[in-house]
This record gives C-alpha cells, structure tokens and sequence, in this order.
C-alpha cells in the first residue's frame, strides 16, 4: 500500500500545475493554452475510465477479460500509429497490428513463463500493465520504422531502380534503408538506457518508489521492462520494416509508386 496515499484535494491542488502552466503560455502568446487544456482533460478522464475498468478485469481475472482488454489497446494504439504513415493502405493497419501483436506474445511468453511465474499465466495484475507497456513500445516503433522506410523508399526511387535493373532482388534493393529505419526505432530505446539511474529515473521507476515500493525491488522490474522493450520493438521494427517493403513492390518485382 502506498505510505502517502493519494485523495481528490491533492488531485485539485495538482491541477494547480496546469493552471501555472496555461497561465505562462498565455502571458508568453504561446498559444498552447486550449491544448494543454485539452490534453489535461483527455489524461484525467481516460486514466479514470480506465481505472474503472480495470478495477472489474483485476475481479474477474479470467483469461477471455484479461485478453479482451488487451486486444482493445492493441486495436486501438495500431491504428494510431497507422495514422501516423504517410501510405495510407488498407494492409497496413494488420500488419502493424500482427506485428506488435507477435512481438507482444513473443515476450510475455518468455517473461511470464521464466521470470516472473505468476500461479496464472493469465494474471493481470502482472499481464496487462507488462502487455499494455510492450504494445505501447511496439507500435511506436513501429510508426518510427515504417514512416523512416516508406519516407526513403520515396526519396530514393531512383536508386531502387538502378538497383533492381542490375539484377538485385526487392529485398536486396530496399536491405539498407530496412537497417536504417530499424535503428532508428531502437536508438531513443538504447539511449534511454544509457543514461537511466544517471541522468534520469524512468516514469515507472519512480511510481513504483513514491508508492512505496523498496528502491532495489523497483529497480529490478524497471530492468526487465527495459530489456523486454529492446526485444519488441526490434522484433516488431524487423515484421513492420519487412511487411512495408514487400507491399512497396509489385508480384512482378516491380517498385511502387508511393
């Protein structure tokens, strides 16, 4: 239990903040008043809902619940991240969403069946907050990967060409802007490891303490989330970067107009 819990006086005097906050982008003619206002909203009222919802998946704890809330964030985080590439076909929300999807089972397995060992594998008090991070992680990479490829495909047409009319495959053509996109989905990661317990303390890290929880114990969850990320998102930047690349060719091996 928290040694400091939290009531709704000292959520209103949190909002404080945001009045500061609305108050200088006013004085300053920022103009990000109704913005920062907005986003306020939206956080307070979609933390709650969920909250809610959450509250009855914990009671139920069964299997169909605990994966009907994870299929929803899956849907719903794909399809903003589809909406971030600039290509804007139809097969691209299911590849994104199989790919997140794939890398999401992939680790969960791995860390569920050898390191956390909960009695259920269906837990959720262990299960969602885990996939709810992975698909999170996943699917923004997944955007950075896909807008980075697709954005060199395009840029790079004429290259592509020479390549293939020299007798390489689509796949060897498009091999080094697929290894481009890829790292650059996974260096905020890397870097973000880098610097942690350095320069800075990650968001659940530091949740976990003002709960709480002991530093040591926050700390070890806080390394396998970290490296659990590394393997989904380049597991999912790997599927993304390789499905966008196939669909940037025709059956006869032919490039694309994108």
């Amino acid at each position: 239990m928290p040694n400091n819990p939290l009531n709704l006086v000292d959520l209103a005097f949190a909002l404080g903040m945001i009045a500061l906050a609305i108050g200088l982008s006013a004085w300053q003619k920022i103009g990000l008043e109704f913005a920062i206002a907005l986003a306020t909203g939206r956080t307070i009222l979609q933390l709650l809902i969920l909250s809610y919802v959450l509250d009855v998946i914990f009671a139920l704890n069964t299997p169909s619940a605990v994966l009907a809330i994870l299929a929803v964030m899956l849907t719903v985080t794909a399809i903003v991240a589809r909406n971030r590439l600039p290509q804007k076909s139809y097969l691209i929300l299911p590849l994104i969403w199989g790919a997140a999807g794939l890398s999401t089972i992939l680790t969960l397995t791995y860390t569920t069946l050898l390191i956390i060992q909960p009695t259920k594998w269906y837990e959720a008090q262990y299960l969602i907050p885990l996939a709810a991070t992975i698909i999170g992680n996943a699917t923004n990479s997944a955007a950075i990967a896909g807008e980075h490829l697709l954005s060199k495909i395009k840029t790079s047409h004429q290259e592509i060409e020479t390549h293939l009319s020299l007798g390489a495959t689509p796949a060897q053509s498009v091999k080094q802007y697929q290894q481009e996109a890829i790292r650059a989905a996974l260096l905020p990661n890397i870097n973000q490891m880098t610097i942690i317990g350095i320069v800075t303390l990650p968001g659940i890290f530091t949740g976990q303490l003002l709960s709480g929880i002991k530093p040591l114990e926050a700390a070890s969850y806080q390394i396998i989330i970290l490296l659990i990320l590394i393997l989904a998102n380049l597991t999912t930047t790997l599927l993304i970067t390789q499905g966008l690349a196939t669909q940037s060719f025709t059956p006869q091996a032919q490039l694309k107009t994108l």
